[in-house]
């Protein structure tokens, strides 16, 4: 297969939804020669909200120490190759093609998803290529995921809410349990959990396994200098009290919290200050986006991939952080069936001026009519629909001044697609790898 031909056979693997269990990825992996043993250092990622800025932290700090990182995040933007790097580049299309055409009968054969075979496909790669330290973002839970082949040294979980209850469980304190089971005998666990039913369960699971807790709020403290959009300047202080300042590319206070377990994680690691200065400040070379991403000025446009309350909760903190930049706010808003969007239309409500809900490009999309009358009864006054992303742009672009701000919200979907639009910065060119 080629490549065109291999998406073309990847992603019709999501008929066959979410079959959690590991019997079918290691059958995967079996045939791949079981290269998740061959992934250097591993930290493993688990989490509701923050998984993506801790990954893009740590791969960036591992970076800027040396060594040659693998980095596997979930979903993709624009182009599939984004979920597979290795030191910022990604994954090639002729390896995506190899690995496909190795993979296509056992996938078949097992009835393996969209999910497992992409995490097959990246393991192999990065072993191949000889990684010395591997930073691996969960799909949706844990327990059951399939990245839970691993043995990780590190295991981090920035923050436990309710999303996927229907396979995860409808307690917070099921839903941490089922995250937390990805660590393992001996592991390092870091966490910036404080809801005590969410963190009762990852103490009993980290004491099953023998493996040490560290809690950001025990063990870092953070003090937040300055907030604006693509900027977040603040300090950091570990046990030994020594003080650290560090300028992230990051838009909203909130952050810190993350950043805070990225760097309590290198340090255990025995990575410099310097390096960990330096990958910080390079966050961005690892793909990292559409975290309150600007993607354009006059006015302000701002790519957000916030989908479920307690995500979006987040994001409008930091927008009110960052209330001087901008004028007025106008929301591009997209979701996905599945999720809260009652709630995520309440928590807009607070600082928007206008929403404009659009159709996903996904079957999964919640129908733009049924989102906007949502955002009616969350108390917004000025709710228009539309069919597609850029008819609700064009609307908008004639709406905002250009000393607003339109924010793109809801869905990763949406992202991606206002992502790839030749108004704004066309994506990166794959990896010559």
């Amino acid at each position: 297969m080629d490549y065109q031909e291999s998406i073309d056979f990847l992603f019709p693997l999501h008929r066959f939804g979410i079959k959690p269990g590991l019997d079918r990825i290691e059958r995967l992996l079996d045939v791949l020669g079981h290269p998740e043993h061959s992934l250097g250092t591993i930290v493993h990622i688990a989490g509701t909200n923050g998984k993506g800025t801790v990954a893009s932290c740590m791969a960036s700090i591992f970076r800027a120490s040396g060594r040659k990182t693998a980095l596997f995040t979930s979903p993709h933007l624009v182009d599939f190759t984004e979920r597979i790097r290795i030191d910022g580049k990604r994954i090639s299309e002729s390896m995506v093609a190899a690995y496909c055409t190795k993979l296509r009968p056992a996938v078949l054969e097992l009835g393996a998803t969209f999910f497992e075979t992409t995490t097959a496909m990246a393991f192999a790669f990065f072993a191949e290529e000889g990684v010395e330290a591997s930073v691996i973002e969960t799909g949706m839970g844990g327990r059951l995921d399939a990245t839970n082949v691993v043995k990780a040294e590190m295991v981090i979980i920035p923050s436990i809410g309710l999303d996927h209850t229907a396979w995860l469980g409808a307690t917070l304190r099921e839903i941490a349990a089922e995250k937390a089971a990805i660590i393992k005998q001996g592991s390092r666990v870091y966490t910036a959990v404080n809801e005590e039913e969410s963190l009762d369960a990852i103490r009993e699971a980290a004491a099953r396994q023998g493996a040490l807790l560290h809690r950001s709020c025990d063990e870092a403290h953070c003090e937040v200098i300055a907030v604006q959009p693509g900027l977040l300047d603040f300090r950091i202080a570990l046990c030994d009290g020594e003080w650290h300042r560090f300028s992230v590319p990051l838009s909203g206070s909130y952050h810190a919290a993350n950043v805070a377990l990225a760097v309590m994680a290198s340090r255990s690691e025995g990575i410099s200050w310097q390096h960990i200065g330096a990958g910080l400040s390079e966050i961005r070379s690892t793909g990292y986006r559409a975290r309150l991403e600007c993607i354009g000025t006059q006015p302000l446009v701002m790519l957000d991939v916030s989908h479920n309350p307690e995500g979006m909760q987040r994001t409008v903190q930091a927008l009110v952080e960052m209330r001087g930049f901008f004028r007025s706010l106008y929301v591009l808003l997209g979701v996905a069936a599945d999720k809260d969007a009652a709630g995520i239309a309440r928590q807009i409500s607070s600082i928007a001026a206008e929403v404009v809900a659009v159709n996903l490009s996904s079957e999964r999309s919640l129908p733009s009519g049924e989102l906007g009358q949502l955002c009616v009864q969350a108390g917004i006054r000025r709710v228009s629909c539309f069919d597609s992303a850029e008819e609700g742009l064009d609307l908008l672009f004639t709406h905002a001044g250009a000393e607003d701000m339109i924010l793109v919200t809801g869905s990763f979907y949406l992202a991606g697609e206002v992502a790839a639009m030749h108004r704004f910065s066309p994506p990166e060119s794959s990896s010559s790898r």
